[in-house]
């Protein structure tokens, strides 16, 4: 038994809570819309997606509708206000944390999120994150394992001995692909409708509190 070479997370809706963020940049649209506010409850199945699936949703128009580029902007210029004002790690997860920086395992984050808004969140709530690596930084997004890949270069880890923690399928797939041991987390940002087993990954894990064990024992 050996620990991971180095641990990489997906960020919304696996490392961070940052629904209510989103929450807050969605109803400023909405009211600057004239539309009525959203419950968090509703948003929080549209946030893995990111402002297009958040845009499409909220307004029911897609990408080709004359107004979505205008919406999506606003959305994200509301949100780049507001990143860290309730964004946290979900509960628990400061352990895993923990646990790898004890052990002196490198960890880092592998995610869709434009560096714009993904680095000032990091640097604010995660400084010891050895390697985040963004949209801007590949030509492939996930599912393709570009990132996952560079990640690991990054931070000298062979990607067969490291670890990829993700609450969309699309995560998996890419974590597989890149020959890393993949853990599936049921507390994000999932719809009712899916079954986070279906993705096959090598672990599926209910809550945070359970990974520091598929840390020590994974390899």
């Amino acid at each position: 038994m050996s620990l991971p070479q180095a641990v990489f997370f997906d960020l919304d809706g696996t490392l961070l809570d940052t629904a209510l963020d989103f929450h807050t940049a969605t109803n400023l649209v909405l009211e600057a819309e004239s539309r009525q506010p959203l419950d968090i409850a509703i948003l929080r199945t549209w946030v893995t997606n990111g402002s297009v699936g958040i845009i499409e949703s909220a307004f029911d128009i897609g990408q080709d509708h004359p107004e979505f580029n205008r919406l999506r902007e606003t959305l994200l210029n509301y949100y780049a206000d507001c990143l860290t004002d309730k964004t946290r790690l979900f509960h628990g997860l400061d352990k895993t944390i923990e646990l790898l920086e004890e052990n002196g395992i490198p960890w880092g984050v592998v995610t869709n999120k434009p560096v714009r808004f993904s680095k000032p969140i990091i640097d604010f709530l995660t400084p010891g994150c050895a390697t985040l690596v963004c949209p801007d930084h590949v030509v492939q997004t996930k599912p393709d394992p570009e990132g996952l890949f560079i990640a690991a270069k990054e931070v000298n880890a062979n990607p067969q001995s490291c670890l990829y923690v993700g609450d969309h399928e699309r995560d998996i797939q890419a974590g597989k692909r890149a020959g890393m041991k993949t853990v599936a987390v049921e507390w994000g940002y999932i719809d009712s409708q899916v079954d986070p087993s279906d993705w096959q990954a090598d672990y599926c894990i209910q809550t945070p509190d359970q990974l520091p064990d598929i840390v020590l024992n994974a390899f």
